[in-house]
């Protein structure tokens, strides 16, 4: 049996309530030839619940090419595979990319299987602008280095979304207050779907100092969105990502149709953009 019959299936899987397991979901699991599973000993718990008896293997961040290949013959013989992360949709902050653009290279079809995934659920719930935004992922654990990453993204203007450990949410709450400033609008958005499931709004500053004052807030699954910067109009307000935007444009395009096509991008003026881009090319 050739490649082209192979599937790879990219599973969700429940961020805490099992209910929410999707019946196409459950179908794919029990009817696969193999589960790739982030944490083996995690999944048995949703394989007890569904009665689930495919046979699991390892597949994380830390899988050498070895595994990779393994599971890639196996779909090579034909087989069906179905990849799944402890929780939520997998490539979303845990491993598989690799996987998935191996497979996609070799010619073998990969099928999502949409279902929850904590980025879109804290988004809908927290009041926070979402036509526009940016999944940041965790920052880095180390301080120096996860308050560069904040300074990168101070004049951000799409609504940000991060995830953070628990030990580690009150210092980037604080970083997060002197980096984007403590009137920031920001929430926290904690144990989804769980039985102590919490939503929280305020100003950076406010936000920081409840979740410091009350150590439960400071324990489970954890993301945190922050309103993005308000952009203002003029010269110089052309940020970072307008620029990125510009610079491929004007390889390909004269300038009063770069700007205009940018202006479509970024939402920035596009006489700014314009005007940028004279700027540019003089120096």
């Amino acid at each position: 049996m050739g490649p082209d019959q192979a599937l790879l299936y990219i599973v969700a899987t429940p961020i805490g309530n099992l209910s929410d397991m999707v019946p196409r979901a459950v179908e794919v699991l029990q009817c696969a030839d193999l589960v790739a599973a982030e944490d083996t000993r995690h999944s048995q718990r949703l394989f007890s619940h569904f009665a689930i008896d495919t046979p699991l293997i390892a597949y994380h961040d830390h899988s050498d090419e070895k595994r990779t290949e393994q599971i890639l013959q196996r779909l090579e013989s034909g087989q069906t595979v179905a990849l799944i992360s402890d929780a939520g949709t997998p490539l979303i902050s845990d491993p598989g990319y690799r996987l998935v653009r191996e497979a996609r290279r070799r010619g073998i079809r990969v099928v999502p299987i949409p279902g929850p995934c904590a980025l879109i659920a804290a988004l809908s719930a927290a009041g926070l602008p979402s036509d526009r935004f940016s999944f940041e992922g965790f920052l880095p654990a180390k301080p120096v280095a996860r308050q560069k990453a904040l300074h990168t993204l101070a004049s951000e203007s799409r609504t940000m979304v991060f995830y953070e450990a628990p030990h580690r949410v009150v210092e980037t709450l604080e970083t997060m207050v002197a980096v984007f400033g403590g009137d920031r609008e920001a929430v926290i958005a904690r144990e989804l779907t769980k039985a102590f499931e919490t939503f929280h709004s305020a100003p950076l500053s406010e936000l920081a100092a409840w979740v410091g004052d009350d150590s439960n807030q400071q324990r489970g699954e954890i993301v945190l969105l922050v309103r993005g910067a308000e952009r203002r109009r003029g010269d110089e307000e052309v940020d970072a990502e307008a620029e990125r935007v510009m610079k491929l444009l004007l390889g390909e395009l004269p300038p009063k149709k770069a700007a205009a096509l940018a202006a479509e991008i970024t939402g920035i003026n596009k006489k700014v953009l314009y005007k940028w881009s004279l700027a540019s090319k003089g120096e």
